[in-house]
């Protein structure tokens, strides 16, 4: 069995963000050699996620609306803001939004469905962040 790991590191110059990862993804998946397996995708922070959708422009308003709605930006609001941090609602956001994806390799490639790639999501930015891309198959 082959495996490889890499790590991606990203520092939004705003609080949130979604980034496609798809492309160094895909490269770390190319320079594994694995024809035949899986590939882990998982943020390394926990008010950052990584996910799978569309990447349309959009749908990425919607996400961003959506979770302002369910766990709206307000240090004052959150118990977890009493530590003197006031990111209580990018935990929230990352818990919904997932921690990571697994991909099918087929034939050395992302084996996706129509529209699939893979996004990076951050809700506390400004300061560099870990994702961690973990290869293994044959």
């Amino acid at each position: 069995m082959k495996s490889r790991t890499a790590y991606l590191t990203f520092n939004t110059p705003e609080r949130h963000a979604f980034v496609n990862i798809t492309p160094q993804v895909r490269k770390v998946v190319e320079e594994s050699g694995v024809k035949e397996g899986m590939v882990l995708v998982n943020a390394m922070h926990i008010s950052a996620s990584v996910f799978i959708n569309d990447d349309e422009s959009g749908l990425h308003q919607d996400f961003e609306k959506w979770l302002e709605k369910l766990a709206p930006y307000s240090p004052e609001s959150y118990l977890h803001n009493r530590t003197g941090e006031d990111n209580a609602d990018a935990h929230l956001k990352r818990q919904v939004m997932g921690r990571e994806v697994v991909v099918a390799i087929t034939n050395g490639k992302l084996d996706f469905g129509p529209w699939e790639q893979i996004f990076y999501g951050e809700f506390d930015g400004q300061r560099p962040k870990r994702v961690l891309v973990k290869v293994i198959g044959e």
